[in-house]
């Protein structure tokens, strides 16, 4: 029986790549949503990392971002290695960059255990959150699991994939019980309608999907050489360069292009029979769009929710954010505005309903594809 691994074979790879093209006009491509401090004096990069800190150290914490992101990327995290901050290339989804992870990881330790996090999501009780991930590490140590951390619904939210758990399982044998309860899962669901969703919350037999996985370099290898061949050779590739930045860098550029776009969900979570889900007993957000950001901020008596010098007459239900320099703010004065977001830049406005939130990616693309509005992405 594999006994408790030790700290320094325990790795976190934060995926920091996305655009955050919904939290537009704030989120820039060179500035995207992980990079903004929206809700207090850190990024939610910065608070991604600081969360696993305890559990791991700042030499085992790897980040994989874009060209664009990587300068802000090292401003931000002065703390972490420059050779552990990895530009993809090209976005190709999930699945190529937990491939990349499983690489750095590999060439530092083919024992190693490592959780795969996303840089943009709100979790406010960190302890909580530090004794799921702590318990996931111990338990993927010790044989071939693939763990997920799913999150109990608190609403039939229909923007996030759900996962169908089982019983909960016992601890391996000899081993104390863990403080989270771990089930075998049983399905992954795409995000459902509404009606659906309310269904799976009320069974109260589904989790959230929060995109976090905890598994050995050995059990993701051997997952992507079963399900996912061309990921796994492109893995023993750069896993030979993986300990030489530059050379990493030049085997990238030239493969990634022609890598295959699939996320890792569709790519191994849901073909995979040895997939094992975390309950995550902490409150979670993964804040998709605007209006998400209103359940983080107190509302006035009307229910308007403001990060600005804001005044209004028979308002309800608005999100108001002024995002410009301090010196180039004004009130922000609202009459007869419902269910609304508010958006105010140095160089943008922002008026949208708050049912609408989900099409500022639209408009997003829109803007890219007018000469005259593209340098606003």
């Amino acid at each position: 029986m594999k006994t408790k691994t030790d700290i320094k074979d325990h790795f976190v790879i934060v995926m920091a790549g996305g655009r955050g093209e919904r939290f537009w006009p704030v989120s820039r491509e060179k500035m995207p949503k992980q990079l903004l401090a929206l809700l207090g004096k850190r990024s939610f990069l910065q608070e991604a990392v600081d969360r696993v800190l305890p559990l791991v150290p700042a030499k085992n914490i790897f980040v994989i971002t874009t060209e664009a992101q990587l300068p802000e990327v090292r401003k931000q995290l002065p703390k972490i290695p420059k050779q552990n901050l990895i530009a993809e290339p090209i976005g190709r989804d999930t699945c190529a960059a937990v491939t990349l992870g499983a690489a750095l990881v590999g060439a530092r330790s083919t024992t190693g255990v490592m959780a795969v996090l996303p840089a943009d999501h709100v979790i406010p009780d960190e302890k909580k959150f530090q004794q799921v991930l702590a318990d996931a590490f111990d338990l993927a140590a010790r044989g071939q699991a693939i763990i997920t951390i799913g999150i109990k619904p608190t609403e039939p939210a229909t923007g996030y994939g759900y996962i169908r758990v089982g019983e909960a399982l016992p601890p391996p044998p000899g081993v104390k019980a863990y403080k989270t309860v771990f089930h075998r899962a049983e399905q992954f669901v795409e995000k459902p309608h509404f009606d659906r969703a309310l269904e799976y919350v009320n069974t109260g037999q589904y989790r959230w999907n929060a995109g976090m996985f905890i598994w050995s370099f050995v059990t993701v290898t051997e997952g992507l050489q079963k399900h996912q061949p061309e990921m796994y050779a492109a893995c023993q590739r750069w896993f030979k360069v993986a300990n030489q930045p530059a050379k990493l860098a030049k085997v990238l550029a030239k493969e990634y292009p022609d890598i295959k776009r699939i996320s890792i969900d569709y790519a191994l979570m849901e073909h995979a029979q040895n997939v094992i889900v975390a309950d995550g007993a902490f409150e979670w957000d993964d804040l998709g769009a605007w209006n998400a950001l209103a359940r983080h901020l107190k509302p006035d008596p009307e229910g308007n929710c403001a990060v600005a010098d804001f005044i209004h007459v028979d308002a309800a239900r608005n999100l108001i954010y002024d995002a410009r320099t301090k010196d180039r703010r004004t009130p922000i004065a609202v009459v007869g505005l419902r269910d609304s977001i508010l958006v105010q830049t140095d160089d943008a406005v922002l008026l949208a309903h708050k049912s609408q939130a989900q099409k500022v990616k639209e408009l997003v693309k829109k803007l890219t594809e007018d000469a005259r509005l593209k340098k606003l992405v």
